[in-house]
């Protein structure tokens, strides 16, 4: 017999789960958190081309997708109004601040060093403000972004409970929203910049941006309401889960298919739920059952995205983006915090948990090719920011992690 053996998705997903959960653990006997271990078993797997690259980079997103909407709905579910209410002013201070922050520091960084670590054939016939300060708006618009994934999980590891982790997860849920209005305002900005200021778009730079995050809310809003509804009635955990997962791949596919931030949605609809039903507990429970599988997918899988060319072409770029955008997010943690009178811990370790980035990230710097104005420049920023993805996929864990046990809300029961 000819056998023409191939991988192809459902072995794919037996793999990333199987090997990955054994990351996992062997991260958790080392004491290191366990989504370091799954990305770095995603690492071994990009390395040795146990999975074709085209199922990887394409064939598998649906992964991705029913992950995020899964981690969205229970961020949005450690949000209670009262408890938001208690901290709302320190959140509505240091929002802002850190966003800007990121935007600055990246934009300032990449605008003076990008002479120096950035040679291409572009950039040699380029100015620095026709080519380089474009290119640093956009990357610093696009810095704004904090994704949840990777400090939920950290989160949810170790039990983190308090007015730290709360602040925390109200500012990333919000990081989003920023960086999506950022990206509009920078775009449309740097592309002027490009051409001469001939073609600024005040409906893009403003009315998209505002579509799309009160499309997300409108649409999370109104499946969370129809799901806390349909709850009361539902006591058996199997009906529950079955219903829980069927509103959130509903959520993900409207997005999907409205064009949506689906991320934002499923935020909305956690976020409805836990404040409209009283006994909320089973339904976040029954998604907590089965946490430990999405996370072991969505976190090898997204290790293995890992490419060493990516590294090699805009490694010293992407370092410039995560150096700046950490100090950027630290110091206006620092600026908010004092301004609102935050608690001490909350204005010395924010910074830290805000040091993730991935999905929201990726679609904002992926757009760059939409814009004619950014054909000499899309390459290298497309490049520079997936490589800083990738960089800030290894040690943001570790960060937040620290942040957690630093201010004493690991393990805690209240």
């Amino acid at each position: 017999m000819d056998w023409d053996f191939k991988v192809n998705a459902i072995l794919a997903v037996g793999i990333i789960v199987t090997i990955g959960l054994f990351g996992g653990f062997a991260a958790k006997k080392l004491k290191f958190p366990t989504i370091s271990g799954y990305i770095i078993i995603g690492i071994i797997i990009s390395l040795s081309h146990i999975i074709p690259e085209e199922l990887i980079n394409g064939g598998l997103d649906i992964i991705t997708d029913i992950s995020l909407g899964i981690i969205g709905y229970l961020v949005g579910g450690g949000l209670y109004l009262k408890k938001l209410k208690k901290f709302g002013k320190n959140i509505a201070m240091i929002t802002p601040f850190e966003a800007l922050g990121a935007w600055i520091f990246v934009t300032v960084s990449v605008f003076f060093l990008g002479p120096f670590i950035i040679k291409t054939g572009a950039a040699s016939s380029g100015t620095l403000y026709s080519y380089y300060l474009p290119m640093a708006i956009v990357l610093g618009a696009i810095s704004c972004a904090t994704a949840p994934a990777a400090t939920f999980a950290i989160v949810r590891e170790y039990k983190a409970m308090g007015p730290f982790t709360t602040t925390l997860l109200a500012i990333i849920v919000l990081d989003d929203a920023v960086a999506v209005i950022a990206y509009a305002v920078g775009s449309n900005v740097a592309s002027s910049l490009i051409t001469g200021f001939q073609n600024i778009s005040w409906y893009r730079m403003l009315m998209i941006p505002l579509i799309d995050i009160f499309g997300a809310i409108i649409l999370g809003a109104a499946v969370g309401f129809g799901l806390s509804y349909v709850g009361r009635f539902i006591k058996k955990k199997q009906q529950l889960l079955a219903i829980v997962a069927g509103a959130i791949f509903i959520c993900v596919g409207a997005s999907k298919a409205l064009g949506l931030s689906s991320i934002l949605a499923n935020m909305t609809m956690g976020f409805v739920v836990v404040n409209r039903m009283n006994n909320n507990e089973s339904m976040f429970g029954v998604i907590h059952n089965i946490e430990v599988i999405i996370f072991a997918m969505f976190f090898t899988l997204a290790g293995a995205h890992f490419d060493i060319s990516v590294i090699k072409a805009a490694g010293i770029l992407a370092a410039v983006i995560t150096f700046a955008r950490f100090v950027g997010k630290f110091v206006g943690v620092r600026v908010g915090g004092a301004i609102s009178h935050a608690p001490p811990e909350v204005s010395k370790y924010l910074g830290f948990g805000l040091f993730p980035i991935a999905g929201v990230t990726i679609g904002l710097a992926m757009l760059v090719k939409e814009y004619q104005a950014f054909s000499s420049i899309s390459s290298i920023m497309i490049n520079g920011i997936l490589a800083s993805v990738i960089i800030n996929e290894i040690i943001a864990p570790f960060l937040t992690r620290y942040a957690i046990f630093k201010v004493g809300e690991a393990g805690r029961k209240d």
